[in-house]
Formats: C-alpha cells, sequence, structure tokens
C-alpha cells in the first residue's frame, strides 16, 4: 500500500485530550477492524508521520510501539514497519468526555482505562464546565462510537443538556457522577445521589461534629456543583439543631470557635488553611474541617484531613464492567466517610 494512500487514514483530533501517540495508534486499529489494512501492508517512516502531521518522532515511535506491544504490527530493520495481524482485539470505541480533569478525575479516568484495557479505543474530550464547548463536541462527533460516556457538569446554560443528551442512541449512552432530568430511554449510568448522601456522611459524622455548634459549607455563587449538596446539607443541620451557614466566598469569612468548614474546592481549601493556621484555633478541638473528594494527599495534610468522597475507583471499574457487560445498567455509587484528626 502507499504511503500517501495510508495516511487518508490517520486524524489526530487536536481539540481531544486523548495522547496522540494513542489517537495514531486507534486510527491503525480501526483502519485494520474496517478492511482498509490488511495483513502485510507496509506503513509510513516515523519520518513520514512525522512531517505529515507535525508530531514529534516520539509520538510516532511510542504509537508504533504500543502496536507491537498488542500484536498488530511487526518491523524488519532496514524495511520498516507493517501489519503483522489483521485481527484487531478491540471490541470498542468510547467517546469519554469530562467536565474536567482533577486529581479524582484521574482516579476515574485511570479505572475505565484499565478496566476496558486493549479491547477499547478511548477518545477522551474536556470540556472545562463549558456547555458551549460541549454542545460543540458531541454535535461534531462521529457516529462510529460504540459507547459515548459523559460526566455533566456545567457552569451555566445547562439547562437544556438533556435535549443534546436524548439525539444520542440510548443503548451506547452511560452517565456518569450524575444522572440528568429529561434523559429518556433505557441508559447506562454510574451516579452519586448528592442530596441523600451527603447527609448520611455527615450524619456518620454526628458523634464528632457534636461538639461544635456551627456548620458551614463553602459553596461559591458561580460552580458546577449541584444543589443538590446544598438540600442535603440544610437538611441535616435542621434536623439535627446545628446552626448553619452557605459561605460563597472563604476569603472574607469570619473563623470563630465551634465551628466546622465543609470545603468543596480545592483552591478554597488552600485559603481556608491559610486563614485558620494566622489564628491560635486548633485544628480538630477548636475548629473542624471537613473536604470534599479524597486524593491521597489529604491523608497528610493537617496530619489528615477528614474527607467525604465517592469511590471513583469503584465508579470507573463500573463504568467498564456495563460497556463489556453490553447491557445499559443503573448503579448509585454512595458517598463515603473518612475521619481524621482535621475534625
Amino acid at each position: 500500500m502507499k504511503s500517501s494512500l495510508f495516511l487518508e487514514y490517520i486524524y489526530i483530533d487536536y481539540y481531544s485530550s486523548t495522547p496522540k501517540y494513542l489517537q495514531l495508534a486507534n486510527s491503525i486499529i480501526q483502519s485494520v477492524r474496517e478492511g482498509k489494512l490488511t495483513k502485510n501492508d507496509t506503513l509510513p517512516s516515523i519520518n513520514e508521520l512525522n512531517y505529515n502531521f507535525e508530531i514529534s518522532r516520539d509520538t510516532a515511535e511510542k504509537a508504533y510501539k504500543y502496536l507491537k506491544s498488542i500484536g498488530l504490527l511487526g518491523s524488519v530493520p532496514g524495511k520498516g514497519y507493517y501489519i503483522k495481524n489483521a485481527e484487531a482485539e478491540q471490541q470498542y470505541k468510547v467517546f469519554l468526555i469530562f467536565n474536567k480533569l482533577s486529581p479524582h478525575k484521574k482516579i476515574l479516568y485511570d479505572a475505565i482505562v484499565d478496566g476496558l484495557g486493549n479491547e477499547a479505543a478511548i477518545d477522551f474530550y474536556i470540556y472545562n464546565n463549558d456547555f458551549a464547548f460541549f454542545k460543540k463536541l458531541l454535535q461534531n462527533k462521529s457516529n462510529d462510537y460504540t459507547h459515548y460516556v459523559i460526566i455533566p457538569h456545567f457552569m451555566d446554560g445547562g439547562e437544556n443538556v438533556h435535549e443534546i443528551i436524548n439525539t444520542l442512541p440510548k443503548e451506547k449512552l452511560i452517565l456518569l457522577d450524575k444522572l440528568v432530568p429529561g434523559v429518556t430511554g433505557d441508559f447506562g449510568a454510574v451516579y452519586e445521589n448528592f442530596e441523600r448522601d451527603i447527609f448520611h456522611v455527615l450524619e456518620e459524622a454526628l458523634p464528632q461534629l457534636s461538639k461544635y455548634n456551627t456548620l458551614k459549607i463553602i459553596f461559591p455563587e458561580y460552580t458546577y456543583f449541584p444543589n443538590e449538596i446544598l438540600k442535603g446539607f440544610f437538611s441535616f443541620c435542621i434536623q439535627y439543631a446545628f446552626s448553619y451557614k452557605v459561605v460563597h466566598d472563604i476569603q472574607s469569612e469570619p473563623i470563630n470557635k465551634g465551628e466546622v468548614f465543609i470545603n468543596l474546592m480545592e483552591n478554597d481549601l488552600v485559603i481556608l488553611i491559610e486563614r485558620i493556621l494566622s489564628t491560635k484555633l486548633k485544628i480538630g478541638e477548636d475548629i473542624g474541617v471537613i473536604s470534599y473528594n479524597e486524593t491521597p494527599l489529604k491523608k497528610i495534610i493537617l496530619n489528615g484531613l477528614t474527607t467525604i468522597s465517592t469511590d471513583f475507583e469503584k465508579m470507573g471499574e463500573m463504568t467498564a464492567d456495563i460497556i463489556k457487560n453490553g447491557t445499559p445498567s443503573k448503579f448509585e455509587v454512595p458517598f463515603y466517610l473518612t475521619l481524621r484528626s482535621s475534625l
């Protein structure tokens, strides 16, 4: 096969967060699956890929090395690379779209990738909580995906997101992290029940919370966090007779003895800790701190931060299972509480 013809089968999406070497490898795998490439077909050289797609030699070499590792490519010194095995192992092509990539979302991403292994090609996108960009990505997607895995969190403009999502084939759809009102049909989901879960984990922490009188939740006015978190927080405080407050700006909020701060944003956590350390209040005795979303570093900060979190690794494993089982299923993944010295 002529290299010029082969190059027509390669597609690099510069909006995608999928590493370019994987995009290159997945294009070759897709071409094999579609019969465009057959056994013993030769592939372009590293230099040709570097020139035609403006990718580094390292990227091209990494793509070919990956394809050799799964048995698809062979190579002959001095002659280059060729299709060694035309039986591509990949069964799934997944459109995976996250609102952002944070430490806990990376745990989720890694669990999905590990769960699917070499059975899937994953095109990964991040829309940064921007509904317009999310809409553009979905409208411009190709139609050859076996699954669409979506985390739907937006800063604003997402009121009609169900209309966009409803255009997708429901047997291929998996919603992650939250359900979206108005999305109809028999689709898959691995989600959190934010209102009920925060109530239950605060209830679990009641013995530690009882030495404080006021609970404050740091909840920015402009945020992608669902309001269900606030509803569950209010219900808990009312039922167990705690004074409570929603704090929009931690930078200017008074910090007093007897208060517990529930923090959602990582940037706010830094400000909160700095401000507490500037006082004479002792964390875990005079004042409490609960952080949202477990990360490895929170085991160490202030001798351990108490956290409320979802099991993101489990969420990713369940998503991979839904894809491999081929049957749309819905699973709720509850919050869990990790008590440490900050409470």
